[in-house]
């Protein structure tokens, strides 16, 4: 198995796995040497083992419990995130809608005309005259008197007032 699909927990697992083969290999030691007559001291030596892995154990259980409880909160925190950004990604979505209406329902109020409306919306988006004239195939002129008859219509003096318009009150 890669080693970065392992769970966070499996290193805890086996520890307190081997803790446990060691807490088992004591017990029974105490056991047969304590019916071999061992010394005290060497019974409580090998209780303090027994002891020590039994809290190491306990330890373990408990930060894995912390583990799951911070996993379960960082997975809630995850999943209402994903919920709060998936709102605000239908709430950009219905502004940029509402605002390409808006600005279709402009483009009629000055009464541009198609090759103007496509222009004027390319002027919008930041796109150079020379780049407009790529796109929809014709010269960076008629680009420009296009610009300029879309300036006149909408009353502005140029492409940053033009651009100025739409967002000024949105500001």
């Amino acid at each position: 198995m890669d080693h970065t699909k392992r769970p966070l927990w499996l290193k805890e697992i086996v520890l307190i796995a081997v803790l446990g083969v060691v807490i088992l290999a004591n017990c029974y030691d105490v056991v047969v040497d304590y019916r071999h007559g061992a010394t005290d001291w060497h019974l409580y030596v090998e209780a303090l083992v027994v002891l020590v892995s039994s809290a190491a154990i306990v330890f373990l259980l408990r930060n894995l419990n912390a583990q799951a409880r911070q996993l379960a909160l960082l997975r809630a925190d995850l999943e209402a995130s994903r919920q709060e950004l998936s709102l605000e990604d239908e709430a950009a979505k219905k502004v940029r809608r509402d605002m390409g209406e808006f600005i279709q329902a402009q483009f009629g109020q000055w009464e541009l005309t198609p090759s103007e409306r496509e222009v004027a919306l390319l002027l919008l988006k930041g796109l150079s005259f020379k780049e407009i004239s790529a796109i929809r195939e014709t010269t960076e002129k008629t680009v420009r008197q296009q610009a300029s008859s879309i300036y006149r219509k909408a009353g502005v003096s140029g492409r940053a007032s033009f651009s100025a318009w739409f967002i000024e009150d949105i500001l």
